[in-house]
């Protein structure tokens, strides 16, 4: 008998990727997810059990997402009695057992995958008719702390509410527990009420035990179950400044971060690529972030900009303080940064070292910023070469910390860069928030409290690392080693740094505590595989080897899944051998339709870039390549459609240029960015003969919490809107619909006498002092007003106003030019107004046999599917949307939002 193929999949939880069979064929009737977590450090067991409910046999495929950090220690299928074991071996020992069982004509598969935060496992096992199946998976990971907080992150999509699904969480500290919260999709709605959380002192535990009615009737829940996350937000007490130092069985590991110490003044140099690579959003949003960080230098640091592209130039030749003057003149410098050349990133960086050596500050801390997207193309290419260099420069006085934008850039060579000279290397992903990644790191570095930090430790040895240049607030510094002979009386720790001018230590007889945990040594392997797997990377020959070899005893010996190791998943008789390999960071890029978790834009129009929509969505009539596309125009102002304030005509098809079409893991099609053919709108009458034409309407998108499509609705196209209102600022924003296809003109007002206008001639400010208007056609130019920033570009004005963050877009061609807004920063203003205000919609589908309703606070509203250009994007992106009337969708009168002119 022919086996069916069934794919079930875990995404940190469980997740069912492009399942096509009806769900009464198989049946999760288990999911337990069991995390532990002692000294930081997480041990997270998933075991799924699932049910062929079939009369014949299903190829099963388990598909496990884990955090980068973490290392796979553990996985079984246990099926008929018999348990089959995942094996970690050398890498080479490995292939060649994928190899044999390709040549014998089985079918193997080598899986692995890198998402922004995630990687991809998966193996698959052929289930009997009516028979069951069991995966056990362990992984193992130390939890950073950033920001003052460790976070424990588990995404849920089970794709079928799941009769026994329970979520278990331990937490074990020495140093006792601070606090203790749960936050993400899976903790509102009906869903907060099947968490239950303790906290004692040093214990805390998080239970999350949803009902099979929980899991459909949550914010974010459907028919087919749950979708969202729980991330377990927590910190440890950080009373003793030696910090909780914890032994067993010979090991100890030490968290190291000490509270209530002084700010060190910072000096720090920028060294930004403006390559001709850099071009379009990449430049864009790394000017937008430069000058949001520039906003946050403390006025006691000190500063440099260097950009580079072939050549290389300067804001000013030396570190200058952050005083207001130098700041604004500093953002008006990156708010002009254009793209241009080649990459010459040697001289670049040694011209930053330089910076940072001549202008020494005692009592400071010292930081090299680079950021780039390429490989370099001029100047000194050669990359041992330039290591040498940068290296011969900085001396490790300062580290060096390498952000690498999007997936051309060679990683590695960033990665060993700035290992070789005290830093990390972070890649920055190329999505819609790239603005706020740049943002976040420089966030984590912002504020040194020490530097040269030496952790001693008399009476122990193979330690982890103990030397750091610089310890920064709301970090943490974690070293693990051996006690000398077990003897806890010759242990002695201490930490020696510098505190501004001060050398400090740090030093308490009573801080080491004895323990009966076991995972203390799996902390210190881990620690120092992760260690030597970053050295292997700074050396070459017979020290690297070395290395190697000491990396793959520990991995072998701790069962470790890591990149010189893999795990081979044995299977059943005739089944596929599979073999898991760790990836790197320095690898290919994820397939399309990796969860990059990017931060979407807020309010109308608010739906993110790259999100999936159903094949049933699709707009036109072909979609194969080397043909010509035809788009249906939309014609709106109709009315006569129950329940709808109007609905969009389908006119003769034209023709438009069209994409290749590109697919998510799902399957299904992406959104289409295409350039939709300017069309004025034709009031077409009306029955009884002697009716007035209906005015226009123009759609607007609200973004939906955790569904697949958004809503739309329409408001007269000759109005003016509320857009936003923040009482606790006075901020607002007013705009007038220009009565076709958007609006001819937006207004900020804040302060008492501020007011920034753009309209299709393009963007003043006016205050007290000063009144100015820069044209479109003007080159880029930042202008600033109070506390306001406002950048002019090309297409479009970003303005920032305190925490909020407002781009204006300028849309369409001469003589049909309109303007969309998009709030892509909110403020935390709870009371704020307007239609940018507007949170995602919560909605339930509720479906009839002749038709569709949306069910939105216990009301069940009539709604048909329809399209609707997504103008936050340039070009427009044409979504497929819940078409609903404007009162249902704003939750209000709609003349709380509009005024209506004549």
């Amino acid at each position: 008998m022919e086996r069916t193929v069934l794919r079930v999949s875990i995404f940190g939880l469980l997740l069912a990727f492009g399942t096509t069979q009806p769900k009464d064929d198989w049946e999760i009737y288990s999911f337990h997810i069991n995390s532990t977590v002692s000294s930081r450090y997480a041990t997270t067991i998933i075991t799924s059990r699932v049910v062929n409910r079939k009369d014949e046999s299903q190829e099963i495929e388990f598909h496990v997402r884990i955090p980068k950090n973490a290392f796979i220690s553990k996985f079984r299928m246990f099926m008929d009695g018999q348990v089959y074991d995942g094996v970690v071996k050398a890498k080479e020992a490995a292939q060649q057992q994928y190899s044999d069982a390709v040549s014998r004509g089985e079918s193997a598969g080598i899986v692995s995958s890198v998402g922004r935060t995630l990687e991809e496992f998966k193996t698959s096992v052929t289930v009997a008719a009516l028979k069951k199946v069991t995966f056990e998976l362990t992984y193992e990971e130390l939890l950073k702390r950033t920001l003052g907080k460790y976070e424990l992150q588990i995404h849920a999509r089970p794709m079928q509410p799941v009769k026994d699904f329970k979520v278990d969480v331990y937490i074990q500290e020495n140093a006792g527990i601070n606090f203790i919260d749960v936050k993400g999709g899976l903790s509102t709605g009906a869903l907060a009420n099947a968490i239950t959380q303790t906290h004692a002192d040093k214990q805390a535990s998080v239970y999350f035990y949803p009902t099979e009615d929980q899991q459909k009737t949550c914010d974010s829940c459907g028919e087919d179950g749950m979708n969202g996350d729980l991330i377990i937000v927590y910190d440890v007490n950080r009373d003793r400044s030696l910090g909780d130092i914890k032994t067993s069985s010979g090991y100890f590991v030490h968290h190291f971060a000490p509270s209530e110490l002084q700010r060190i003044p910072k000096n720090v140099v920028f060294v930004i690529d403006k390559s001709g690579s850099m071009h379009g959003k990449k430049i864009e949003q790394t000017r937008t972030a430069l000058i949001h960080i520039l906003n946050d230098l403390a006025e006691d640091d000190f500063f440099g900009l260097i950009t580079f592209d072939s050549s290389v130039s300067y804001w000013k030749r030396e570190l200058v303080q952050a005083d207001s003057q130098n700041v604004k003149s500093a953002k008006e410098f990156a708010g002009s940064i254009r793209e241009q050349g080649g990459t010459n990133i040697n001289q670049a960086l040694l011209d930053g070292s330089r910076m940072l050596n001549e202008n020494p500050r005692k009592g400071s801390a010292s930081i090299l910023i680079l950021l780039t997207d390429g490989d370099p193309t001029s100047g000194v290419t050669n990359l041992e070469q330039i290591n040498r260099n940068v290296m011969e420069a900085i001396q490790g006085k300062f580290p060096l910390y390498c952000l690498g934008f999007g997936f051309d850039v060679n990683f590695s060579f960033l990665e060993k860069l700035s290992l070789l000279n005290n830093g990390v290397a972070r890649r920055i992903y190329a999505d819609a928030d790239a603005d706020l990644q740049l943002k976040g790191f420089y966030d984590e570095v912002a504020n040194p409290l020490l530097t040269d930090v030496t952790m001693i430790y008399n009476g122990a040895g193979n330690l982890t690392q103990t030397n750091f240049s610089q310890y920064y607030n709301g970090s943490e510094i974690v070293v693990a080693g051996q006690i000398t002979d077990n003897n806890i009386e010759t242990f002695v720790p201490r930490v020696v740094a510098i505190s501004r001018n001060a050398s400090i230590v740090f030093s308490d007889k009573n801080s080491t505590t004895k323990s009966t945990d076991s995972n203390i040594q799996r902390v210190w392997a881990y620690l120092t595989v992760k260690q030597l797997l970053e050295k292997e990377l700074q050396y070459s020959g017979d020290e690297k080897e070395k290395m190697r070899n000491e990396t793959l005893r520990l991995s072998l010996k701790y069962n470790f899944v890591t990149p010189l190791t893999s795990m081979v998943v044995t299977k059943p008789t005739k089944e596929k051998t599979e073999v898991l390999h760790k990836p790197s960071e320095g690898g290919p890029p994820p397939p399309h339709g990796g969860h990059s978790h990017g931060q979407g834009n807020f309010g109308m129009a608010a739906f993110p870039r790259g999100s999936s929509i159903s094949t049933q969505a699709r707009v036109g009539t072909s979609y194969r390549r080397g043909r010509p596309h035809y788009v249906h125009r939309l014609q709106k102002g109709m009315s006569g459609v129950p329940g709808h304030p109007g609905y969009h005509q389908l006119l003769p098809s034209v023709p438009v240029a069209m994409p290749d079409m590109d697919y998510d893991m799902t399957g299904r099609f992406k959104p289409v960015a295409v350039d939709l053919p300017m069309i004025r709108p034709t009031i077409l009458p009306v029955t009884p003969p002697t009716s007035r034409p209906v005015e226009p309407d123009i759609r607007f998108l609200l973004q939906a919490e955790k569904q697949s499509l958004p809503l739309c609705f329409d408001i007269p196209a000759r109005s003016m809107l509320r857009l936003l209102y923040l009482p606790s600022t006075g901020l607002s924003v007013n705009g007038a619909l220009d009565g076709m296809r958007g609006f001819n003109w937006i207004v900020v007002n804040f302060s008492p006498s501020i007011t920034i206008t753009v309209d299709l001639g393009g963007v003043g400010i006016k205050d007290v002092q000063v009144s100015r208007m820069v044209s479109w056609q003007a080159d880029h130019e930042t202008l600033t007003a109070g506390s306001a920033t406002v950048i002019k570009r090309d297409t479009e004005v970003d303005i920032a106003v305190g925490e909020t963050r407002l781009i204006i877009l300028r849309h369409g061609f001469t003589g049909e030019e309109f303007l969309w807004p998009v709030l892509r920063q909110r403020s935390s203003d709870n009371n704020a107004g307007g239609i940018l205000a507007l949170k995602p919609a919560i909605y339930e589908e509720v479906h009839q046999p002749l038709s569709t309703k949306l069910k939105i606070k216990d009301q069940e509203i009539s709604v048909s599917r329809s399209v609707a250009p997504d103008y936050s994007f340039s070009p427009a992106v044409v979504l497929p949307c819940w078409l609903i009337p404007a009162e249902s969708a704003l939750q209000a009168p709609l003349a709380d939002f509009t005024h209506i002119s004549g």
